[in-house]
């Protein structure tokens, strides 16, 4: 164990990267009363990117692979990681980030869509592995523990987000496959014996192994699935036609975290939709390099390059399909960017649960809210979000002045269950049958496939499972609020995860406890009768339906899913805090950028960095870090009480004001102690100096609003450009950095 007490705070993407330059200085202030150092480590877009092509780049420009570092340290049980939200790249951001590092000055290849040589093919394969949830499965070696605070969930009942009125006439519904998905022909296994597997695809002209050398230990369970090619395309084609008038066809997939098979999802829907035009312009498309998986923008962007006449040609033909096809919901309107557009524009864990919020409706082209058809391909978690439709339609929107909470329990430890991100999802080239083979030759797992279908083969040992059923029953103990276990007998894995959970659940002390197993559909509707009768539930889930959730819930609870503690307890002892949801932080970076105002919320970073000096101070036993974890409590719940969150407005407190307001809220509130005498002394000067320039440093702050900002770049901002524009009030600093 690391004698050294270190915090390790993540330098990430967006809004939360620029917020950082504001608040780490507030944070050493404060940590260094306590001898605890913080460092930061970058774990961004365009650091992982950097990191990957060390010998393209001069000296002075090489960066570490701290990714990789901070996967060893998660071995550590003296690790305390700050992990704040990043970027799980879509194609189109990987390029504009390669794009704009370019124009920074390194010198990185080229992204190759289709590598023309090994040298091609190797750098495709690095950038590839950027691309996605490449950060979590490295650094989440725990299950997740994520809720909602006292001092949260009070605010929320005091200051109640807005929330759309439902209507029993609503149109809103999910639509999902009734076959061909991954639930219908998913198999699974669990491994008598540690054993090193292949996957192999047998054709008429041959076998091809598509991966070898996959190290699987006993008791891992190994799940196998496809997605059919013309069944989805089939689905398509039915609810593109009967999407009724006054009704958005809205798509919601995660072509971020399951990188692999979701992007070819979206595709197919953009292809289909587009039929007309992609098929009537397909040897133009396959010339410029157009790839409907990166949306029906790649074609727009793409065509650019060609003489005007052919450019209005492809460009009317494209336009026509959306006069032909039903309205698409928008993710702006203003700017005639579709739902279609992009992949990483309609990430479900996020799009869905603020429709619901809007009483279950997008916006559509003209600029207005409208019922949407909500098309959700695979079924194995669709029925959530069509049941919290039914229960809205027939009772009304939730409260959340009156309503309990949902917190979860997320199996995510040793890389669980990463469906469609990682390198055993493939799209089958050919015909045929594809096989999971032991080190001996066993045939464990067999389908037989089609060209086109999407593949996939995931994981989950047996030690995260135990560990994520200890969890739920801690809370359970804990809370005594009633533990829902969200698993589907009738489908092929969780059946394989009840069977665990009748073997490990006796181990533990359930006397009193309300613990029960209900496939998604059943556990979505208790969950809510439980809450709109004021009570809370764990649920415990799997991996993507976590990532789910821990949105689903927060958002109809506390209006976003940033204002959750989420704790991952490592499995070696150590502790990972993750500061929440970033799926609004691009639009927060874009009015900073035009206005100088930013608007991205704090919290999670604040509760994420109480929980962890409350953790550094068990570990090693250091009473001023538990003090501070403390006192920051307190100031977290005042923060909140008074109201000094970001607004939405330029000219109105963003997120450097919140930082401000936090700071003087926990020297105040460690002046206010009496445990310490050397820290409340230390800081009853801050606190003294920071309330008497208040009203200077609200001003310095609000100066600095209303103008455009450049800080040098999007996903690799300038240091000091973004520290001159993150910290514009120079008393606050002096006051800061006096400490």
């Amino acid at each position: 164990m690391s004698t050294e007490q270190k915090i390790i705070y993540t330098e990430t993407d967006e809004a939360p990267r620029l917020a950082t330059f504001s608040f780490l200085p507030i944070i050493k202030a404060f940590s260094d009363a306590a001898g605890v150092q913080v460092e930061t480590r970058d774990i961004s877009l365009a650091g992982r990117i950097l990191a990957s092509f060390p010998e393209w780049l001069s000296e002075d420009q090489r960066i570490a692979d701290h990714l990789a570092e901070l996967g060893e340290l998660t071995q550590d049980e003296a690790a305390n990681i700050i992990k704040l939200p990043n970027i799980s790249a879509s194609n189109p951001q990987m390029l504009a980030a390669i794009k704009e590092l370019q124009g920074q000055g390194y010198e990185l290849p080229e992204y190759p869509e289709e590598p023309q040589n090994d040298a091609e093919q190797d750098i495709k394969n690095r950038y590839d592995r950027v691309k996605g949830s490449a950060v979590n499965p490295v650094l989440r070696e725990g299950n997740s523990d994520r809720r909602s605070t006292k001092a949260v969930k009070d605010y929320a009942k005091k200051h109640p987000h807005s929330m759309g009125d439902w209507t029993v006439n609503s149109k809103s519904h999910v639509a999902h496959m009734n076959a061909g998905d991954f639930y219908a022909s998913e198999i699974s296994t669990t491994m008598d014996q540690d054993d090193q597997l292949s996957i192999v695809l047998r054709t008429q002209e041959g076998s091809e192994t598509l991966a070898t050398g996959i190290g699987v230990s006993a008791g891992e369970i190994v799940d196998a699935a496809f997605m059919s090619k013309a069944a989805l395309c089939a689905f398509y084609e039915e609810q593109i036609a009967k999407t009724e008038d006054g009704v958005l066809f809205s798509l919601h997939l995660k072509a971020t975290m399951m990188k692999v098979s979701d992007p070819i999802i979206f595709g197919h829907a953009v292809k289909t939709y587009y039929r007309e035009a992609f098929e009537k312009h397909a040897s133009v498309f396959a010339e410029l390099g157009v790839d409907a998986n990166n949306g029906v923008g790649d074609a727009y962007d793409k065509i650019q390059s060609l003489p005007e006449d052919q450019q209005a040609e492809i460009k009317a033909d494209l336009d026509e399909c959306l006069v032909k096809g039903p309205d698409l919901a928008m993710v702006n309107s203003d700017y005639g960017i579709t739902n279609l557009h992009v992949p990483s524009d309609i990430i479900v864990d996020a799009s869905m649960p603020a429709a619901i919020r809007e009483s279950g409706k997008m916006w559509g082209p003209d600029g207005g809210l409208h019922d949407m058809k909500a098309v959700i391909p695979d079924r194995c978690y669709a029925t959530v979000y069509q049941e919290v439709i039914n229960d809205c339609k027939a009772k009304g929107a939730l409260d959340p002045t009156t309503i309990g909470s949902t917190s979860n329990i997320g199996l995510m430890a040793q890389k669980a269950e990463e469906y469609g991100s990682h390198d055993t999802t493939f799209e089958i080239p050919q015909d045929g049958q594809i096989e999971v083979m032991s080190a001996s030759g066993e045939v464990l797992l067999v389908h037989s496939v089609q060209t086109g279908d999407i593949w996939r083969m995931c994981r989950v040992k047996d030690a995260a499972v135990q560990d994520w059923i200890k969890l739920g029953v801690e809370r359970g103990r804990l809370t005594g609020s009633a533990v829902i276990f969200w698993l589907d007998e009738n489908r092929a894995h969780d059946a394989q995860l009840i069977t665990k959970l009748h073997r490990y659940l006796p181990e533990h002390d359930t006397s009193g406890l309300d613990i029960s197993t209900l496939k998604p559909a059943d556990a979505t509707k208790r969950s809510l009768e439980l809450m709109r009768q004021g009570l809370d539930t764990i649920s415990v889930s799997g991996n993507v339906l976590r990532d789910y959730l821990t949105d689903l819930f927060p958002i109809l609870e506390l209006g976003t899913s940033a204002k959750m503690l989420s704790i991952v307890p490592l499995i070696n002892g150590g502790g990972l805090f993750e500061t929440g949801a970033g799926g609004s932080a691009p639009k927060h970076v874009q009015q900073f950028e035009a206005e100088g105002h930013l608007r991205w919320d704090s919290l999670g970073e604040f509760l994420a960095l109480g929980a962890s000096l409350e953790h550094l101070g068990r570990v090693f036993d250091n009473d001023a870090a538990k003090l501070l974890g403390e006192t920051l409590d307190e100031a977290i719940a005042e923060f909140l009480d008074s109201n000094r969150s970001p607004s939405r407005r330029v000219n109105e407190i963003d997120n450097r004001g919140s930082h401000f307001y936090l700071a003087k809220f926990w020297a105040e509130a460690v002046a206010r102690q009496d445990k310490d005498p050397s820290l409340k002394q230390r800081f009853a000067a801050l606190a003294e100096r920071l309330s008497a320039s208040e009203a200077q440093i609200n001003e310095e702050l609000l100066t600095a609003q209303g103008e455009p900002v450049d800080v040098g770049g999007y996903y690799a901002p300038n240091p000091e450009l973004a520290a001159m524009a993150m910290r514009p009030s120079k008393t606050l600093n002096d006051a800061i950095d006096s400490v």
